[in-house]
């Protein structure tokens, strides 16, 4: 699918460390500012008990999980918007991601100082919010010179742009994200290109020590306040506790693990999850064969589209899909059962793929 959900966070907030628990990769954490100049690049796998009881009715020699690309971005300081820190490359890769998942500090650690001298998540919030309004205002400023002179010679195109324009500068101004304004489609359509940074849909991560991992703290709380005021999702994650279960290998291992910490699953999932659901993804199956496989689409993809995902030739030779619903599998306990009982549906290029739809794509090239 190509789309990125980018981490974010200051320095010290245990961003990396969530990374590489997500992605199972091995980043380096460290304890300074500004440390890391570069992004890592990641890739998870999305986790969906759906596929595993497909399995149990179609089996296949492996199970392939839906992937999300996830992008680790330098830990950010104030006037990041200005060129601190690492700030105009921070800047750059922020506006490369379709999500943002911003890892907060909500954990108390003297030996682990924060870049601000105090744990304070909402301030937290609000700096990185400033440093990506700034940068917003700037393009939006750029944008108003270009369409200015335009409109005061009458060009009404250019008059709508900037009338639109001033109405997104005036948020700015205020110190509003640019996902908080209201338009119409007509004036998103102003803006469309310029990816501004406010705009993108965020998940809030608050990053707690592990006697807190279940009930939160009053960090978390703050937090969960903020959210309740100006929109958005939260979850609570221990970020040490996540990372010392992601080097169990054994699933047996890490039930157990999870059972001593009173936990039902690693938080991790649940921030994969929540990523996926805000960049607006969903699953659709393919099974039978070597393997059964979850694929990612954007929600409203024809069905067209979809078979392009697992291959073009697949797209450009569409016949028609045959699909099952899971719900109706799970119900009827094999493919045979659901087409003799009339849960085999035959749809064609005008079909909106649902999620958890099991699809077997007929095409000819």
């Amino acid at each position: 699918m190509g789309l990125k959900c980018g981490i974010v966070g200051l320095t010290n907030s245990g961003k990396t460390t969530m990374f590489n628990c997500i992605s199972n990769t091995k980043a380096a954490v460290t304890e300074f500012a500004y440390s890391t100049n570069k992004s890592n690049i990641g890739v998870c796998a999305v986790p969906d008990d759906r596929l595993a009881k497909i399995n149990t009715f179609i089996q296949a020699d492996k199970l392939v999980y839906a992937n999300l690309d996830l992008v680790d971005i330098p830990g950010l300081a104030k006037g990041a918007s200005q060129g601190e820190g690492i700030g105009n490359s921070f800047l750059a890769d922020v506006r490369l991601c379709d999500a943002l998942i911003h890892v907060l500090r909500c954990f108390d650690n003297p030996a682990l100082p924060h870049v601000e001298g105090s744990v304070d998540p909402v301030r937290d919030i609000e700096i990185v919010d400033f440093e990506l309004q700034c940068k917003d205002l700037e393009q939006v400023d750029r944008k108003i010179s270009k369409v200015e002179k335009a409109a005061k010679i009458g060009d009404k195109n250019a008059k709508h742009d900037y009338e639109v324009l001033k109405k997104y500068k005036e948020h700015l101004e205020k110190f509003q994200n640019v996902r908080t304004l209201e338009v119409t489609p007509d004036e998103h359509a102003v803006v469309a290109d310029m990816m501004l940074l406010t705009e993108k849909p965020v998940l809030f991560v608050c990053n707690v020590n592990d006697d807190d991992a279940v009930t939160g703290n009053a960090y978390s709380e703050a937090v969960k306040k903020y959210v309740e005021e100006n929109g958005g999702e939260m979850l609570v994650i221990a970020a040490k506790i996540e990372s010392e279960i992601a080097e169990l290998e054994s699933e047996d291992d890490r039930k157990v693990f999870l059972e001593d910490v009173g936990l039902t699953e690693p938080g991790v999932n649940k921030v994969i999850r929540a990523a996926y659901k805000m960049l607006d993804l969903i699953s659709f199956f393919t099974v039978g064969g070597k393997e059964n496989r979850a694929w990612t689409i954007k929600r409203g993809m024809l069905a067209p589209q979809a078979a392009g995902v697992i291959h073009s030739d697949l797209e450009r030779g569409f016949i028609r899909a045959e699909v099952i619903k899971y719900d109706d599998l799970v119900q009827l306990g094999s493919e045979l059962k659901c087409k003799e009982a009339g849960k085999l549906a035959v749809e064609g290029k005008n079909y909106v793929v649902q999620d958890g739809d099991i699809l077997h794509i007929r095409f000819n090239v």
